[in-house]
């Protein structure tokens, strides 16, 4: 396992890199702003549950063969990407409604699903996870797996809290953009051009990407 000085400075390593808003935080707090704080945090719930599969593979392999394997990569990735673009033309191409009535929001469940794909068909992510984890891992303390995932929940919990604060502090505008067709309206187009932006990351991800 990890010793105490190992874990204090991937700690230390990991909110360096969680304090710089990425794909994920923006995603993160688009959901936030135009549904509210209970939304961005199912949202944070969601990305985060997706991380847990990119540990796992990174811890059993499985992140190591994908990214030997140019067809599997290309594979995540453009599905990934696809996937993303969807979300983004979709978001642009609805109409905003006049009425006054409350702005259709989307259920928890789709919530948690949309932050869980955004994450795990993002082959940056995993290529991250395989560059990033493994600087902290001793063989001599014992199987790696373990230690890979034992800094893995360690990844967890700080970017819950993390990007659980970016939701939080992003769900205060929601209310003030909310109240008019034309702010629903840029929202949307927010929300799509976040979407679209995600998909091309995705899209553009290289074999030797080392960070998000």
């Amino acid at each position: 396992m990890p010793t105490l000085t190992t874990l204090a400075l991937f700690a230390a390593a990991t909110l360096a890199l969680l304090l710089v808003p990425g794909p994920a935080v923006l995603y993160i707090v688009t959901r936030s702003v135009a549904q509210g704080r209970a939304a961005g945090l199912v949202s944070v719930l969601g990305v985060h549950t997706g991380s847990l599969v990119h540990i796992a593979a990174a811890a059993f392999g499985i992140t190591a063969l994908l990214a030997a394997s140019a067809t599997a990569f290309a594979v995540v990735k453009y599905l990934g990407a696809a996937y993303l673009l969807y979300l983004g033309i979709r978001k642009l191409m609805r109409r905003t409604e006049v009425e006054e009535a409350e702005v259709k929001v989307a259920s928890p469940r789709r919530l948690f699903g949309e932050g869980f794909v955004v994450n795990v068909l993002n082959p940056k992510t995993a290529m991250f996870y395989l560059a990033f984890l493994p600087q902290f891992v001793d063989p001599a303390r014992g199987p790696v797996a373990p230690q890979v995932l034992v800094l893995g929940a360690v990844w967890v919990v700080l970017g819950m809290a993390s990007d659980g604060t970016y939701a939080l502090l992003a769900s205060v505008l929601a209310g003030r953009l909310r109240s008019s067709a034309r702010a629903r309206r840029r929202l949307d187009w927010g929300s799509g051009v976040v979407y679209l932006g995600l998909g091309a990351v995705a899209a553009l991800a290289t074999e030797g990407a080392k960070k998000l």
